[in-house]
């Protein structure tokens, strides 16, 4: 038996918990939704080629000390470029949840595909899997900005969170095109964009 086994067994005997990775921790700061698991297929109805409904997403293992959440649906193209489809900050700091399509949480930045202050649902224009992260930021404090919500894109909001920034958590999905050939699609794991 290891040392590090012998070490871990006896805290156990003493009656001490070892430390808790972050991936099995209690108070794991946490983003998932009801309709798709992490690394999952984002199903159509949440895409330009479905209703393009907002997703739900549910959080929890909130940081002690939360005053607020902000969050940011992204994906980086093959070039590297960075696109954003949904920028919501001020959501309340007791909201664990957003339904599908919701309203009247939050207020709304812009997004990078139409430069609306809305939701723009993933319609990739080129073939092959696409990964878009979702990202929950837990905060200390509201953002400060000085400008307007039209005017709140990606960058604008991260640079007004950095500091109050607690926690984050993501929820990856991927999507492909229907009608638009990806090449061998064999089961093999999304490209990471």
């Amino acid at each position: 038996m290891s040392l590090q086994k012998i070490l871990l067994v006896a805290a156990s005997v003493a009656g001490l918990a070892a430390c808790p990775s972050q991936e099995s921790g209690p108070h794991r700061f946490v983003l998932r939704s009801p309709k798709v698991a992490d690394g999952g297929i984002l199903p159509v109805d949440f895409t330009g080629d479905g209703s393009s409904a907002t997703l739900p997403l549910e959080w929890g293992g909130v940081p002690a000390g939360t005053a607020g959440f902000a969050l940011i649906m992204h994906h980086v193209d093959p070039e590297g470029r960075t696109k954003w489809y949904w920028t919501l900050y001020n959501i309340p700091a007791d909201v664990r949840s957003l339904p599908k399509n919701v309203r009247n949480i939050g207020t709304l930045g812009n997004n990078s595909i139409n430069g609306r202050t809305e939701y723009a649902p993933p319609h990739s224009k080129g073939p092959g899997e696409k990964l878009y992260i979702y990202t929950i930021y837990a905060l200390s404090a509201p953002p400060r900005l000085g400008v307007e919500p039209a005017k709140v894109s990606r960058a604008v909001l991260l640079a007004a969170i950095k500091d109050s920034v607690l926690d984050t958590a993501e929820l990856k999905v991927v999507y492909t095109r229907r009608g638009i050939p990806s090449g061998d699609r064999g089961g093999s794991p999304p490209a990471q964009l």
